[in-house]
């Protein structure tokens, strides 16, 4: 059992550090740029011109700009909604870029992700400390009688809410923990926590994916597989940080821990 999950989980590091170097992956996110802070519309480094239309975005842009829109050049107005993902997929392009048109609490923005990012090209991978039953435990999920939502700091400073539908205990190290959760919309639980590695010899905070709890809401904490967030990754996301409750009082050493970055090589070298 243990050989069959140690196996496993180095399956599921490798898939990780495929999908976070990917062309159009974490790494490749160079900007987030949100309109209200751009009232003239014109965002650093993109063409066009982009304002908030109602309940969507007008990019407005002549041929010379080089967008493109669904594949095809480019030269007019259009509204555009927020971009479902995956990023490759995104309407608008400029050259191997593309620019995903997003929302959050009403607020809109473009992000811009580069295959060329130096941030993908300075990866040298995940640094993560190999499997360890210890750290894989049962769990058992409670839900909120309704749903909750609390206002945390996200990584860009801004405070913006974070919805909660439950508790997810479980005993670590001797220590008997919690969680506070999202349930997610294929049942599965998403936390962001904290603990006292977090800035010392992992980063500061991470999450955490554990299974959708069977009727009786069991589930397990497997810690092995804690995630970094993507902006350990980028600094333009704008992931939350931990909830009340969730910066933990133990030392987690299991799962991702910092990313492994070289030198990014000069033009020519």
């Amino acid at each position: 059992m243990t050989t069959d999950a140690s196996e496993a989980w180095k399956q599921w590091h490798e898939h990780r550090v495929e999908t976070v170097s990917a062309p159009y992956g974490p790494l490749s996110l160079t900007g987030t740029h949100w309109l209200e802070d751009y009232p003239d519309g014109r965002l650093p480094d993109i063409p066009g011109t982009w304002t908030t239309d109602g309940d969507a975005v007008r990019l407005t842009a002549a041929e010379a700009d080089g967008l493109s829109v669904d594949g095809r050049p480019f030269d007019g107005a259009v509204r555009l909604t927020a971009d479902p993902g995956p990023v490759a997929a995104a309407r608008v392009g400029h050259g191997e870029r593309r620019l995903v048109v997003l929302v959050r609490e009403g607020a809109w923005g473009v992000r811009d992700f580069d295959p060329a990012a130096p941030a993908r090209e300075a990866f040298r991978g995940i640094e993560a400390t190999p499997y360890d039953p210890r750290w894989s435990v049962p769990g058992r999920f409670t839900p909120y009688g309704e749903s909750r939502t609390v206002r945390v700091e996200n990584a860009d400073g801004r405070t913006r809410g974070l919805g909660l539908g439950g508790e997810l205990a479980f005993r670590l190290a001797g220590q008997e923990l919690t969680l506070q959760v999202t349930v997610e919309a294929d049942g599965s639980l998403w936390a962001v926590f904290g603990d006292t590695t977090g800035g010392n010899s992992s980063y500061r905070f991470r999450f955490l994916r554990p299974a959708a709890p069977d009727a009786e809401g069991r589930t397990t904490v497997d810690l092995n597989r804690a995630l970094l967030p993507p902006c350990a990754f980028a600094d333009h996301f704008v992931c939350p940080l931990p909830p009340p409750g969730n910066s933990l009082a133990v030392a987690v050493g299991a799962g991702e821990r910092n990313v492994l970055r070289g030198a990014v090589r000069s033009p020519g070298s």
